[in-house]
């Protein structure tokens, strides 16, 4: 018997990202309702998390395995990690500010306007914006990841929430350049989106492929 798998409208985005040392990768992201999907082929990895099931699956293809746990319990074991790696160092809390600039451009076909976000008026990343696209389930499944990650991880995720929260009232970001990391010299291309659309994606986009073999992970020690 053959069955007919619904398709849902999703979103599909090819991302670049670099690092402080400019290596660059390529990541695909897959958003559909509850539902995330990251993949990272330059290490044959994905990663998906379910919301709404608790679900979270981490993939190597490599070697054809994977992990389940459910996201919550992951979220716990760490924030649990980070506490026995002793206490973060509280900085002191900075004031925030996202300042248009007028300047525009094209890129990779987006229509965008630069930003900054500034820190105690020091200049920490430069976003190109679009609002040339309508992504309400993008935002929502990702306001769903900063709410999960800044739910457990207060100390270390309040600076970006904020930040977060701050951009997508002017638009998605499209091209990032991150000033934190040269200290106010020439900004590092951190993250920029090659293409975004809107496509139908069947639910076995977010489940492990057929014949890989599900890994049982150790408990954690006590």
């Amino acid at each position: 018997m053959l069955t007919v798998q619904e398709c849902l409208a999703g979103v599909v985005i090819e991302q670049i990202v670099r690092d402080g040392e400019g290596n660059a990768s390529k990541v695909f992201i897959y958003f559909l309702k509850d539902k995330l999907r990251s993949d990272h082929p330059h290490g044959n990895l994905t990663t998906i998390i379910d919301f709404k099931e608790d679900r979270m699956v981490m993939i190597d293809h490599l070697s054809k395995r994977y992990v389940e746990v459910k996201f919550s319990q992951w979220q716990k074991e760490v924030s649990e990690r980070l506490k026995e790696s002793g206490p973060v160092p509280q900085s002191k809390s900075k004031e925030i500010i996202v300042k248009e600039t007028g300047e525009r451009a094209v890129i990779n076909g987006f229509q965008t306007e630069k930003v900054l976000v500034l820190a105690d008026g020091e200049l920490m990343e430069e976003n190109w914006v679009t609002r040339d696209i309508e992504l309400s389930e993008v935002e929502k499944v990702m306001d769903r990841v900063a709410l999960a990650f800044s739910r457990e991880f207060k100390s270390e995720m309040k600076e970006t929430r904020e930040i977060y929260e701050k951009i997508k009232a002017f638009g998605f970001p499209i091209l990032v350049k991150d000033y934190a990391i040269t200290q106010g010299l020439k900004g590092i291309d951190v993250l920029e989106v090659k293409r975004l659309e809107k496509r139908d994606l069947k639910e076995d986009v977010f489940l492990p492929p057929n014949g890989y073999q599900r890994i049982i992970p150790a408990p954690p020690k006590k």
